[in-house]
């Protein structure tokens, strides 16, 4: 009776744990479903894009968008790259400013936090609550402007274009936050180590918050490489343009000169291609940033367990 009961209980056990690798297998093929949907849905318009942008002006004002071209032409590229000396000047200062940005910006952002997180930091809550201040009230855009063109004397720079998007007063919040899960622990025994506060952010604090640097990082890059605003406001030498603000400006011509064409009665659909170069537009503006996210997203989904406190 004893080994009938045995065998019964080692059958009713396989049964089960075949069961659930089942159920598992089963959802894994479900989840699998339902994220390759999810990215053909994200993928399509990104494809319309692309085969707007080698679509026929006349094609797509009768037809509209769609995923194959109907009639292929690249008259959008051509004209957005007739001036190729401007456009990879555009780029570089793009670039330039992302990259400079970028890292001064995170730099800063994370020495705020750390500063701000720490315990023995006497006037933590009360610059903590100078810099939320800043984000219910501001001087308004006329005195900004004021301040960055009389005062400070940075118009027409570079230094305009990176140092008002510096800082970033949520970024700082988000990376104090996420600076307060780390071991205490950790600067302690640094401290009794002999190590100071400067080595123990760089070589401590800096590579546990590698995944929030990475996401930070990678909002102050896009917000660096999509401005526009501050060039219009303070640049006027064309060699100094940011990307955007040339595409901006090129489109704006187009639009001007298309209206006035059409004021004049002429027809003006076949000459300038204003819906395909917007598409053009668009893929030239975000395909360095989408070459670069794969070598960033490896950092999100890394944890606080790189240099865990040991027992």
């Amino acid at each position: 009776m004893s080994a009938t009961a045995s065998s019964i209980n080692k059958a009713s056990q396989s049964g089960g744990k075949g069961k659930r690798q089942m159920d598992k297998l089963l959802l894994q093929i479900l989840g699998y479903v339902v994220i390759t949907i999810l990215a053909v849905f994200c993928f399509i318009p990104f494809l319309l894009v692309v085969s707007s942008s080698f679509s026929d002006e006349q094609s797509i004002i009768e037809e509209g968008f769609k995923l194959i071209p109907t009639s292929f032409s690249t008259e959008a590229y051509s004209l957005l790259f007739k001036y190729p000396e401007q456009m990879l000047k555009a780029y570089g200062v793009t670039i330039a400013v992302t990259v400079i940005g970028t890292v001064l910006g995170l730099f800063l952002t994370s020495m705020t936090a750390y500063v701000l997180q720490r315990k023995d930091f006497k006037w933590r809550n009360q610059f903590s609550f100078f810099f939320f201040f800043t984000t219910l009230f501001s001087g308004g855009l006329v005195p900004w402007y004021l301040m960055i063109t009389k005062y400070l004397n940075m118009g027409d720079t570079l230094l305009v274009l990176i140092l008002p998007m510096l800082l970033n007063v949520f970024y700082i919040i988000v990376m104090k936050s996420f600076m307060n899960s780390i071991p205490e622990a950790i600067t302690e025994s640094a401290k009794i180590d002999g190590a100071g506060d400067f080595r123990i952010f760089i070589q401590l604090i800096l590579p546990l918050a590698k995944p929030a640097l990475a996401t930070i990082g990678l909002f102050i890059a896009l917000a660096y490489w999509n401005d526009w605003y501050n060039a219009l406001l303070f640049i006027q030498n064309e060699n100094l343009m940011p990307l955007q603000y040339y595409l901006y400006k090129m489109l704006g011509n187009m639009d001007g000169m298309r209206k006035a064409m059409m004021q004049s009665g002429a027809v003006v659909n076949m000459a300038l291609p204003t819906e395909s170069l917007k598409m053009a537009m668009t893929l030239v503006a975000t395909g360095p940033i989408l070459l670069a996210y794969p070598f960033i997203q490896r950092y999100f989904v890394q944890g606080l367990t790189i240099g865990a406190v040991k027992g």
